[in-house]
């Protein structure tokens, strides 16, 4: 039983002590509080509340998160206290599911695609079903996730939940002291781990970073902006596609506008982590369309550390990786906004594949 417990017991405790009481539920309540199938290993992450958590769950390793310690610190839904839970009718409930999404992503969904969000029947728990469902959409990164997994392969897949906790696939995510950013023998094991290996690895995973880039940028309704782009933000699954695993500052279109546009008096107050736009001194504001982009922070922060000369080897023709450092350099430089900015982007982005994938011709004549 011992899941929920990063720093004190009482987290522990308080979680079952709320499903046995009939506060809270969940489909992986039973297998943590009564199976036992569910157990903790150790902490992850811890800060303000916030905690990442690796467990077994039926012999497999998994990922709990929450963005609070325990259940009665998220918001209480009042209309559970005022009315016979079973007797609210569906359609509020999705407007009531709609409206938080709003708030949350600033995204006007239809009733049609939140079922990701709103799945539970009308039962004996239904009222701790709705009380749990209430905590889980005042989580953000829980509705980008359960909202794009059906349709995005670069998120992390949800398990199943437990009140405000939430169980994702286990990962390993990368590290910026890593010489290979991302631990490559975890995905393509430590017999495969020679030099010749790790690169063709390397330029696959960068292959799927860029699709990611497309993806986010054109997919969606709007397009998804990505402000806090570093290793520990991201893994790799054994195919070596590219998953983002925390996206508590990602951000649509219409929220990204929201965040940037904010009083200025010089390009310095536009910036917000990683993402940032440029401040209008005649009105003193910031616009608010992003200057710079999700590939254009790639470049800087990923693709360098790849393909900069100390990494040069003898298995790609020195002219290929001077052509694919240059290209990863011009794209690691904040660009235009508007439709300038957008053709170098394109520009970038088609020149980038293009030498990825003749380094992978060369690799494979090379075997």
């Amino acid at each position: 039983m011992g899941v929920w417990f990063c720093y004190e017991y009482s987290a522990l405790s308080l979680q079952c002590l709320d499903y046995s009481s009939g506060a809270l539920t969940g489909d992986l309540c039973e297998d943590l509080c009564v199976a036992q199938k569910l157990v903790y290993k150790h902490c992850l992450y811890y800060d303000r509340g916030k905690k990442v958590i690796q467990a077994d769950w039926r012999g497999q390793p998994i990922i709990l998160k929450s963005k609070k310690e325990i259940f009665s610190s998220y918001q209480h839904l009042s209309m559970l206290e005022e009315v016979e839970t079973q007797d609210i009718p569906e359609t509020e409930l999705l407007l009531m599911v709609a409206l938080e999404v709003k708030n949350a992503l600033g995204l006007e969904l239809s009733n049609n695609t939140m079922g990701p969000l709103w799945t539970r029947k009308k039962g004996p728990r239904w009222k701790a079903q709705v009380a749990s469902m209430w905590s889980l959409l005042q989580q953000e990164e829980y509705i980008y996730f359960s909202l794009l997994q059906d349709f995005s392969k670069h998120v992390l897949r949800i398990i199943g939940s437990c009140g405000h906790f939430y169980a994702v696939e286990y990962l390993t995510a990368g590290h910026a002291w890593h010489k290979t950013l991302f631990p490559l023998e975890n995905v393509i094991g430590p017999s495969l781990t020679g030099h010749r290996s790790r690169v063709r690895a390397i330029i696959d995973i960068a292959l799927s970073f860029l699709d990611m880039v497309q993806h986010f940028d054109n997919d969606f309704s709007h397009r998804l902006h990505l402000c806090d782009i570093k290793p520990e933000n991201f893994a790799i699954r054994h195919d070596l596609t590219v998953v983002a695993i925390d996206v508590d500052m990602a951000f649509f279109e219409p929220k990204m506008r929201d965040i940037l546009e904010q009083k200025c008096t010089g390009d310095e107050d536009c910036n917000f982590f990683d993402c940032f736009s440029k401040c209008n001194l005649k009105i003193r504001k910031c616009g608010a369309q992003r200057a710079n982009n999700n590939l254009q922070v790639i470049c800087d922060k990923i693709f360098r550390r790849w393909f900069s000369p100390n990494l040069r080897g003898p298995l790609v023709s020195l002219p290929l990786q001077l052509q694919l450092q240059k290209a990863v350099q011009e794209c690691a430089q904040p660009g235009h906004t508007g439709a300038t900015g957008h053709q170098r982007t394109l520009k970038s982005l088609s020149e980038l594949y293009h030498l990825l994938r003749v380094t992978q011709q060369e690799l494979q004549r090379a075997e």
